[in-house]
């Protein structure tokens, strides 16, 4: 299995946000949205992660600093996708491997995804692979072009569309494996032929094309990992999913939940076998329940709280430290 490495794209500063925070530090349930990326580059194997940083790099790299396996990048000007990735260039010019390329406020990313993409792109010797999404809204979305065989000919950004690719479902939603040596030597020949004047890394594709070379697009990404956050409702949007997927996995381990819509749990919470929730309970932090537990209603659980096994709560109950 050859090696592989992860870039995270986390420069960026979100207009449409109205923030002083970093985007990626935005929380998901309870989580900064960079954590999930983090963890789905690592179940995909990567054994490091190179983070490009811009906006509120201070705040990021402090948070992170104690994990060894990432690698903080400083991308001082924002000069687009591909300007981003060539900043880790003195990192992996020597790098033989394969190297991931997504953004950081991708947060319902899962690891098998990457891993299926890796693997394909491995398999078929590709030197660019593209995880595609379907969906039945592709607005605002680049569209991915084939030809009568399915072979990859480029990515139609939406305002390029013609009325024939805007019909098209398939979409680029920016997750990519890459040859390493190849994606340097491509992004060394990137031009800013845009009306931002800036270096985008869709731009290597057609470049790998041109030469001659093997790119492939598998459509292994689902609809809701596809999404990115760049605004406040999207944020909400992303968390009602990842709450679902929260309340599964527990669900799915033997924890019963009354009613998951009234319901609220944090990503760090640790819930036992058998316990019950009941109905407008909040779970808030690094949370440790016990087995055979009764939950609410009504109860409110604080960050740093263990209950027990066997404990049994009111109609309403607020936990603290």
């Amino acid at each position: 299995m050859t090696e592989k490495v992860a870039i995270i794209l986390a420069a960026g500063k979100s207009t449409r946000m109205k923030t002083n925070l970093p985007k990626v530090l935005h929380e998901v349930c309870g989580r900064p949205m960079l954590e999930y990326v983090f963890d789905a580059c690592r179940n995909a194997g990567a054994s490091k992660i190179y983070v490009i940083v811009g906006y509120g790099k201070d705040q990021i790299i402090n948070r992170y600093s104690s994990q060894k396996d990432l690698v903080f990048i400083e991308q001082k000007e924002q000069k687009g996708t591909g300007h981003a990735v060539l900043c880790c260039k003195e990192y992996l010019k020597d790098f033989n491997g394969n190297t991931l390329v997504l953004c950081g406020d991708g947060p319902m990313i899962c690891g098998e995804t990457l891993k299926t993409i890796a693997d394909k792109h491995e398999s078929e010797k590709s030197v660019m692979t593209l995880g595609t999404a379907i969906l039945d809204n592709p607005f605002g979305y680049g569209r991915i072009a084939r030809d009568l065989y399915g072979n990859i000919q480029g990515i139609v950004e939406h305002n390029d569309c013609n009325e024939k690719q805007l019909q098209i479902k398939e979409i680029n939603p920016s997750l990519y494996c890459f040859n390493n040596k190849i994606l340097f030597e491509m992004l060394g020949q990137l031009k800013p032929n845009n009306a931002k004047n800036e270096y985008y890394i869709t731009d290597v594709l057609h470049l790998i094309i041109a030469a001659g070379l093997k790119v492939i697009a598998v459509t292994a990404v689902s609809a809701e990992e596809a999404i990115g956050v760049n605004s406040r409702l999207q944020l909400s949007q992303v968390s009602k999913i990842m709450q679902s997927r929260i309340q599964e996995k527990l669900m799915d381990s033997g924890v019963t939940i009354v009613d998951p819509p009234n319901t609220w749990i944090d990503a760090r919470a640790e819930i036992g076998q058998d316990t019950v929730i009941e109905p407008f309970t909040c779970i808030f932090g690094s949370v440790k329940i016990g087995d055979n537990c009764k939950i609410g209603p009504f109860a409110y659980i604080h960050d740093g709280i263990e209950i027990p096994n066997k404990t049994f709560s009111g109609v309403f109950k607020e936990y603290k430290k």
